[in-house]
């Protein structure tokens, strides 16, 4: 149940309490504000390799080089305030040619930008005036080859910086520590050819690596250079993918680029080589609340550009900015709201256990929500968030329960009786999870146990957009990895139901986060009904189990094979049987724990029934909660809340909750 004050808790168990009801609309998505691209410049600089900085003063610091016909002439650009009236087309020459990739970045007023040239030079020019001024080029050192094809720079807060360059198969980085520049040190994985290089400074160095595994899969990893947050100082973490392409086949990724702006955003280039082939800016944010090291990454998007050489990433505290050699865009970084709190006529909202939705009548008796998605109501379109806050006024004041979000799927517009109004009908994130649909197979646990149950979830829930939170967990959720597959197509939905059907945990959803749960028969009540908050009206239904025996068979060393019983409901109803079938439960506790899975769900079924109520603002899906009904012979009887619909019609008086209950 969520926390509610004191105030609220009193004033929702009053017989004349007062409905509050707060509803919002936000540019959020994921967790994080959807960020809405604009094209500020069209140039005609062709695409090739190219950068992005932004020093203290917002100033623009673009960075290109020409393709070979013309010499790999290296250009550079300072654009003071940029914005949609500002000139994008005119760029510095900087004397330096054959040069083969380009870096950028800044720290206050200081910018650097370095490439590495035909001759294996790697060199820097830097700006201390925010790139108004520039010195004189600097020889750093010598790459081993000219077969550069990514390179990255990071500052650090006090003003050392890093530069990573990846050489054929090889990643290095050279460090400038209190102005002197260190000596480049190799990382220590095996790959194939690397093809793109991105790198953000956050407590580690935080990078995005393209190019090709040992075997010759086309990859997009994830990892941490550690400076001592998440990873020692000095070493490499794991390689993390979040993108793959096997060998032979016609996907390839390259060119990365990274920016945190709340949470850590990419962009790379999907590379397609078969029939209409095409070069195309991806776009992925890893999942709010996690850190870079969990290597939880939303599922990448198309970005409307054809490009081989990506865009480059930057940001102030205003706006994000996306640049390539002939394009500029910017895109507002501020969250919105818009409080629609006082035009709400009626409210509906359901929960269950496959998924949820809200529906929100608004009065448009003065065309005020005529035009959706635009000006003061851009924040009201399809596909933003819906905040739903149900609450009371109390002797605090107006007061609710935060936490529940929608997205806005459909509205319609209504014109009767001389009437106007508005409906928005909004779901939660099981229809993105619905949505989801894995592009290549992915499998786990084939040679070894790597991830176990748990893992696999968080990776199948972030690709969706949704964060991970336990409430509590079963021994199975963490002690238990199954060789499984997800094949092209499957939906996010049946993959964790199916995963689900491992364990007796259970997942209710809301916003943005995944809650996980152990329903366990010991479970105390969070709440009492009848005794204090009012029960309208009830119905208990008390039936038999659907299964109450359970036959699991595995595979170990040899055929595994463990039974589970209910055995009163035996001996009323003779053996309802569910026979398993799993190659992956190699152990006789993980037979007999699948089969209390079993059972244990066909218990929580075996009861059922609804209470009507005055709505708890804080009531929330597999609470347990004591209920008291004389009536109904009931005096502080546990059951489950496994469904939830609350219904806000003011004009008839109503403010009401039904709770589908089952056992505990």
């Amino acid at each position: 149940m969520r926390e509610l004050t004191s105030t609220l808790l009193d004033a929702q168990k009053q017989a004349t309490a007062v409905p509050y009801v707060r509803v919002e609309a936000a540019n959020m998505i994921g967790g994080v504000v959807r960020l809405d691209w604009t094209r500020l410049y069209t140039g005609s600089e062709s695409d090739y390799f190219h950068a992005l900085a932004m020093p203290a003063d917002g100033s623009l610091i673009r960075a290109r080089i020409t393709p070979p016909a013309d010499s790999r002439k290296l250009y550079r650009q300072r654009i003071a305030s940029p914005g949609p009236g500002s000139d994008f087309s005119q760029w510095t020459y900087t004397g330096q040619y054959n040069t083969v990739v380009v870096a950028a970045a800044a720290l206050g007023t200081e910018v650097s930008i370095f490439w590495i040239n035909t001759a294996r030079e790697v060199r820097r020019i830097k700006s201390t005036d925010s790139g108004v001024s520039w010195g004189s080029p600097e020889l750093l050192d010598y790459s081993p080859t000219t077969a550069i094809y990514g390179i990255a720079a990071a500052y650090k807060p006090g003003g050392d910086l890093a530069l990573f360059f990846a050489d054929q198969s090889t990643l290095y980085v050279k460090k400038c520590i209190g102005g002197q520049w260190q000596s480049k040190v190799a990382w220590d994985k095996t790959t194939g050819d690397l093809s793109g290089v991105a790198v953000v400074y956050d407590g580690d160095f935080a990078l995005m690596v393209t190019g090709k595994d040992a075997s010759g899969n086309f990859k997009l990893w994830s990892l941490l250079h550690g400076d001592g947050a998440a990873v020692t100082a000095g070493t490499w973490s794991a390689l993390l993918e979040l993108a793959a392409a096997p060998s032979g086949g016609a996907f390839e990724y390259r060119q990365p680029f990274l920016v945190k702006t709340g949470v850590f955003r990419c962009f790379f280039i999907e590379k397609y080589t078969g029939e209409e082939a095409y070069s195309r800016p991806f776009r992925s944010q890893a999942i709010s609340g996690t850190g870079f090291a969990d290597g939880l990454w939303r599922e990448p998007v198309p970005f409307n550009l054809s490009s081989e050489y990506g865009l480059a990433m930057a940001h102030d505290n205003d706006y994000a900015w996306l640049s390539g050699p002939a394009g500029v865009w910017r895109a507002p970084l501020a969250a919105l709201t818009l409080d629609l709190t006082d035009d709400v006529i009626s409210l509906r909202q359901e929960c269950s256990e496959t998924g949820g939705s809200l529906t929100v009548e608004l009065r448009n008796d003065d065309g005020r929500y005529s035009v959706l998605g635009q000006g003061d109501l851009s924040v009201l379109d399809i596909g933003r968030r819906i905040e739903f806050s149900p609450g009371y006024i109390t002797s605090a004041g107006s007061e609710s329960s935060a936490g529940l979000s929608y997205i806005l799927e459909s509205f319609d517009h209504v014109s009767a009786g001389g009437k106007a109004g508005l409906v928005l009908r909004a779901v939660d994130r099981w229809t993105a999870l619905s949505d989801w649909k894995a592009r290549h197979q992915f499998r786990w646990n084939r040679t070894s146990d790597d991830t176990n149950v748990l893992g696999i979830i968080r990776f199948v829930l972030a690709r969706a957009g949704l964060g991970l939170a336990v409430r509590s967990q079963s021994a199975a959720m963490t002690g238990f990895y199954p060789d499984f597959t997800i094949s092209p197509g499957d939906s996010g939905r049946e993959v964790i139901r199916k995963l689900l059907s491992f364990v007796p945990d259970v997942i209710f959803l809301e916003g943005n986060v995944a809650c996980l749960v152990n329903p366990l028969a010991s479970d105390s009540a969070v709440y009492s009904y009848g005794d204090g908050h009012q029960v309208f009206e009830g119905t208990y239904r008390r039936g038999a189990m659907k299964t109450n025996r359970v036959q699991v068979e595995g595979l170990g060393d040899g055929l595994i094979l463990a039974e589970s019983f209910t055995w009163d409901q035996i001996d009323r109803l003779y053996d309802r049987l569910q026979q398993v079938g799993d190659r992956d439960i190699d152990s006789v506790s993980e037979a007999q724990q699948r089969g209390q899975a079993c059972l244990r769900q066909s218990e929580i079924e075996s009861e059922g029934g609804s209470i009507l109520v005055p709505v708890n603002c804080g009531q929330q899906l597999y609470d347990v909660v004591a209920l008291t009904d004389p009536r109904a012979g009931l005096d502080a009887v546990n059951k489950r809340v496994m469904g939830i619909v609350l219904g806000y019609y003011p004009r008839r008086g109503e403010y009401r909750q039904r709770l589908d209950l089952g056992a505990v």
